[in-house]
């Protein structure tokens, strides 16, 4: 597969979940969140940056996977935030068979072990984080959530603009 050079305004690969999933999520995050960062809803990112060009669009639209459960395992602290941990070997897969595709253009954060979470609180300080994070871990039970579709987005230094959902079967 050919690409582009990348672009001003690189491409963005979520996976989105089930709606009850989604809205717990999104519940925290406006929760912990700091309300001057945060302008998006929670979200899985899959890749970070690929190119914007006709040829990641035609094959990200015609990309087929099925649907899949995938376990919120545990929280994890990101240093100035905390996190939930998604396990899933179709998620894994998933990845995978999409990272073969775009490997000779992915930038090194993509090109890292994929280590798939839905950050809740980013931007604080440590020990802001770490409060956070030992009062979810009290109550803290692993639970399931469900892959229903992908979702592309148009990074514009700083927001997202959604261009396109793209259902798995």
């Amino acid at each position: 597969m050919m690409f582009k050079e990348m672009q001003n305004e690189p491409l963005i690969l979520t996976l989105g979940l089930d709606a009850q999933s989604e809205d717990f999520f999104n519940a925290q995050r406006n929760l912990y969140f700091p309300v001057e960062r945060n302008f998006l809803a929670a979200h899985l990112t899959l890749f970070h940056q690929l190119p914007n060009s006709i040829d990641t669009i035609n094959f990200i639209s015609n990309f087929r996977f099925p649907s899949f459960d995938m376990e919120i395992s545990k929280l994890i602290k990101l240093g100035g935030g905390v996190a939930y941990s998604v396990n899933s070997k179709e998620l894994q897969q998933l990845h995978n068979d999409l990272k073969i595709q775009f490997k000779a253009i992915l930038i090194p954060q993509d090109l890292q072990t994929f280590r798939p979470h839905i950050t809740i609180q980013n931007k604080v300080s440590p020990p802001e984080a770490n409060l956070l994070f030992h009062k979810l871990q009290e109550n803290f039970v692993p639970f399931f959530v469900k892959s229903i579709n992908l979702h592309l987005w148009t990074y514009l230094g700083g927001p997202w603009r959604h261009e396109q959902t793209i259902s798995l079967i």
